[in-house]
């Protein structure tokens, strides 16, 4: 597979820079910060997104989208990352629309893809119900109810879960929790009966909600007990695409911390000409480098419907989750006293990090699944 893009999906990335640098600089995440924001992100901006075809660049063009790819959906994800723009696009257009896709009938694709495309649709993925990630780990009850499904349970950190208008819940009709066999996906109407709906703010000033089912019902997305098939799929789109907004937060991290080891003295000279410092600054360069490979191998796996996208979505995730840990603190480092201030944005990027690791799996569940796929 080509590890380069091609002349539409650099047309694309350019442009995705140019909208984000203008208009979602790190200024927007902090004024939502300190206002309070309701919705977590400017609506105002997200229909911006959405005329652009950002929401449905993934959606073939039979549902109103515009069929491009997920390579071409990471280089937009990599540059949101650069600004750390806060917007549904990773909840709604990578794992909400990437449920419906792989699980909901035609008829349903054809009634909510558009929606999706047009950001009339707002979706999100009800997974985790305790602190670390478990896609099998369900509980949460999923009971046959006429030509539907009843939910009852709990789920924990529901990205964009408090302005979702649909949930993908990943709930369990037979077996126990762990088991991969029993889980059945259930689309629930946020507004439905029987849906209690917590939003919580995390540390990198981005949204999650804790949400409560009560018999909340719900329409069925793919078979029912086999609903692993289709979330195996989903989650891992959604690794490859989260690694990608991660590796654009990796080269802005490094690029500002290169720039202030120029600008700033000590003795006289610029800190960037201590030899530790260089030495330091190479070790992140080359993990950045072999990052950049990594995700572009991941993306076009995915667009290739590879038999290797399971093993090299672990393989991308655990690899972003080292590569920004390790940028986001030396960045912070590097600047000194003032890195750790909320003055400089630096610290914006090290707690984006730190959430983005756990989200989907951390490079301890993802170098496990690794050796899995590769027979150990």
């Amino acid at each position: 597979m080509p590890l380069v893009l091609n002349e539409e999906q650099n047309m694309l990335k350019d442009a995705a820079k140019d909208f984000c640098t203008n208009n979602t600089p790190i200024t927007q995440l902090r004024k939502l910060r300190d206002e309070k924001d309701d919705n977590g992100f400017d609506s105002a901006t997200w229909q911006q997104m959405v005329e652009l075809g950002w929401a449905g660049i993934t959606i073939p063009e039979d549902f109103g989208g515009l069929g491009f790819g997920h390579l071409g959906m990471g280089v937009v994800m990599e540059e949101c990352g650069r600004t750390l723009a806060a917007s549904p696009l990773f909840a709604t257009a990578v794992l909400g629309s990437s449920a419906i896709l792989h699980g909901g009938s035609d008829e349903l694709k054809g009634d909510l893809l558009p929606q999706v495309a047009g950001g009339e649709l707002l979706l999100a993925l009800a997974l985790e119900e305790t602190p670390h990630h478990s896609p099998y780990g369900s509980s949460t009850k999923a009971k046959k109810s006429g030509d539907g499904y009843k939910v009852t349970g709990s789920k924990k950190f529901v990205l964009d879960g408090h302005v979702a208008n649909k949930i993908v819940v990943v709930a369990r009709s037979t077996g126990k929790s762990g088991n991969r066999n029993g889980l059945t996906l259930v689309l629930v109407d946020r507004d439905a009966e029987g849906v209690s709906v917590t939003r919580t703010i995390m540390a990198d000033s981005r949204n999650a909600a804790n949400i409560d089912f009560d018999g909340a019902k719900g329409v069925l997305l793919g078979e029912a007990g086999k609903g692993a098939d289709v979330l195996d799929k989903v989650l891992d789109a959604g690794r490859i695409l989260l690694s990608a907004e991660m590796l654009g937060g990796v080269q802005e991290c490094f690029e500002r911390t290169i720039e202030y080891l120029k600008i700033r003295e000590q003795f006289g000279v610029p800190i960037g000409s201590f030899q530790a410092l260089k030495h330091r600054a190479a070790q992140m360069f080359c993990e950045v480098e072999l990052s950049k490979s990594v995700v572009l191998e991941g993306l076009s796996a995915l667009d290739d419907d590879s038999e290797q996208v399971a093993e090299l979505a672990s393989l991308t995730k655990a690899r972003l989750n080292d590569t920004y840990n390790l940028v986001s603190s030396e960045g912070v480092q590097m600047h000194g006293g003032i890195g750790m201030t909320d003055e400089y944005e630096i610290g914006f990027f090290l707690k984006r990090s730190r959430v983005c690791e756990h989200a989907l799996g951390n490079s301890a569940f993802h170098r496990d699944r690794y050796g899995e796929t590769q027979g150990y």
